[in-house]
């Protein structure tokens, strides 16, 4: 009996440890399963064409569909362009058509036309530019050239590749199975054959597991693989970087002379202190100017870039050349006859702003320029993006033949035609330099300083942080001159400029010199017929200060306003601040 009550006990023993063994491992099935379970669900948008740029899917991203027609024609959306390879296309209705831009190429395309326009060149292309359901979409797989990216079309994928981007590749050493996450009982995506080529994509150092990589396959498709599966890791092509024109420091000098006036004859003269010149050649200007009241078809035909180069330019040109100056011909909108009403009328004006860029275009390769220095002031608030679209049309085709391009701009802070008509930020964007006119900080009205160091830091720090111009492209445009105020009872009377050089005979000798530490100037007033007058001068010692800031602010050289104001110390005193 006893045997038999032992036996009992041991198979309900055992009935009690078989029912713990099942729930033990229902619960780690189940554990295992919540676990393991995620990592098979798929993710693929499979009711549309997806789309991979470079390493990443941004179909779910897309502000619209992809469009692949019958004939394998890739169709973008001009707002996916907008966002994913050019910020600043636009359509342009008075035409009918797309404006589209990048690192040296300007690219045309009307709508419903099968043609498409590259830096003025025109030629056949296999789609045309279309309106879909209200949405604009442009053929990228036409426009390969422009975007500097290689289309691909793999299993119900588009891949864009950008050209100028780092790749790296690598072939497999084996039967592999892409992954899906960076575990082994993650799905499968796709598996692929020994020695098939894949591209190793960017990824941030440390963020993956140690031993995987993530890939993109031939077909488009994205997941990760074991490293050690991999043979032959290469970079086949480098990202593409950024270089200044200049290698050192620019240290330009304006030379001024009136659209009717000649370029000095400079042989035998070295400029100290100097790398690039800006000569006042071209002008924008209306050729009828006897006519009042221009209509816009007016504008059209009598809007032109003049030039005022003549034989003495062309001797100054090879002069410069010779010393080892650039030339950066100065392109202003200075003339009597273009008011700010007609300049308007052309600047908003696909063609007549084409027109100009023509212009500006032959007369580079007329002249063997180095660069174009874009001199325009006093413009409607209003025409901002105007003008912005100059410099968008113009930059990649100067940037084709190899010339630099600079933008004069204001500070950032200041009246509407005066301050607030310079998207500074896209010009810094797109410019290969933006030149801040570091002078006449209270214009003509309000008595103080020409260009006080307090207001150039202030305005330095606002080009940087708030316009997020890039240091290394800003260039500080500092005055050769300062002005003289006359004032009585309290009152302004005038006020006269007076060069550097003429500071020492336009002060009275027995004037006394106080100096101002938030303007890095001496403050001299002083007395005489009457009036009060005043002045804050312009001297080496000052001048040390403005020039410091290029090196304490890292910014891409200097510019000087103007040529024939200077002193051999002031010269002097730009070698030493620039290291030239």
């Amino acid at each position: 009996m006893e045997n038999i009550s032992e036996e009992k006990h041991s198979k309900k023993f055992l009935k009690i440890l078989l029912k713990i063994t099942i729930v033990v491992i229902f619960l780690v099935g189940v554990a295992f399963a919540l676990k393991v379970a995620p990592n098979y669900v798929r993710n693929d948008i499979t009711d549309r064409t997806n789309l991979i740029i470079n390493y990443s899917n941004v179909t779910g991203r897309m502000k619209h569909n992809l469009i692949v027609d019958e004939n394998g024609i890739v169709y973008l959306s001009l707002d996916d362009i907008k966002n994913y390879y050019d910020r600043n296309i636009y359509y342009d209705e008075e035409y009918n058509q797309i404006v589209t831009s990048t690192e040296g190429k300007l690219a045309v395309i009307k709508l419903n036309e099968n043609k498409i326009k590259i830096n003025g060149v025109e030629s056949d292309i296999n789609g045309a530019a279309m309106v879909k359901d209200g949405v604009y979409y442009l053929p990228i797989s036409e426009m390969e050239e422009v975007y500097k990216i290689k289309i691909t079309n793999p299993e119900n994928k588009v891949v864009m590749e950008s050209l100028d981007r780092k790749l790296t590749t690598a072939t497999t050493n084996k039967k592999v199975a892409v992954k899906s996450k960076t575990i082994f009982f993650s799905s499968t995506i796709e598996k692929i054959e020994e020695n098939e080529k894949v591209v190793i994509t960017e990824m941030e150092p440390n963020t993956l597991p140690e031993g995987w990589i993530k890939i993109r396959t031939q077909n488009g498709n994205l997941g990760y693989v074991e490293e050690k599966n991999l043979n032959n890791i290469h970079v086949e092509r480098e990202t593409t970087v950024y270089e200044a024109p200049m290698k050192e420091k620019v240290s330009m000098v304006w030379e001024y002379f009136s659209e009717y006036g000649k370029a000095p004859n400079n042989e035998n003269i070295k400029y100290n202190g100097v790398n690039v010149v800006s000569p006042s050649f071209f002008y924008l200007k209306l050729k009828d100017t006897e006519k009042d009241n221009l209509t816009k078809s007016d504008v059209q035909e009598q809007s032109k870039v003049i030039e005022n180069v003549g034989d003495e330019g062309v001797k100054y040109i090879e002069w410069a050349h010779k010393n080892g100056y650039k030339v950066w011909a100065k392109l202003s909108n200075e003339t009597k006859s273009t008011t700010i009403d007609e300049f308007s009328c052309i600047i908003n004006d696909y063609e007549l702003r084409n027109a100009m860029i023509t212009d500006i275009l032959n007369y580079v390769k007329k002249y063997n320029l180095d660069g174009i220095n874009v001199d325009f002031e006093y413009m409607y608030k209003n025409d901002k993006d105007a003008f912005s679209k100059f410099i968008i049309e113009l930059a990649p085709q100067l940037k084709a033949n190899g010339t630099c391009l600079s933008v004069d701009v204001t500070a950032p802070n200041g009246g509407d035609n005066w301050s607030l008509c310079y998207d500074r930020n896209l010009i810094g964007e797109i410019a290969d330099y933006i030149v801040f006119m570091g002078y006449d900080q209270y214009g003509t009205s309000v008595i103080g300083t020409t260009s006080g160091y307090n207001w150039l830091v202030n305005s330095i720090k606002n080009f940087r942080e708030y316009e997020e111009v890039p240091s290394e492209k800003l260039i500080l445009g500092l005055p050769f001159y300062t002005k003289l105020w006359q004032t009585k009872d309290g009152n302004t009377i005038k006020s006269s400029i007076v060069s550097i050089s003429g500071v020492a005979g336009a002060v009275p000798s027995g004037a006394s010199r106080e100096w101002q530490e938030d303007v890095q100037q001496y403050y001299v007033q002083y007395e005489k017929g009457g009036y009060v007058y005043k002045m804050w001068i312009e001297d080496e010692e000052s001048f040390a200060k403005k020039i410091g800031l290029v090196k304490d602010k890292n910014l891409a050289g200097a510019a000087y306003w103007k040529k024939g104001f200077d002193t051999d110390g002031i010269w002097e005193v730009i070698k030493k601040g620039l290291d030239l």
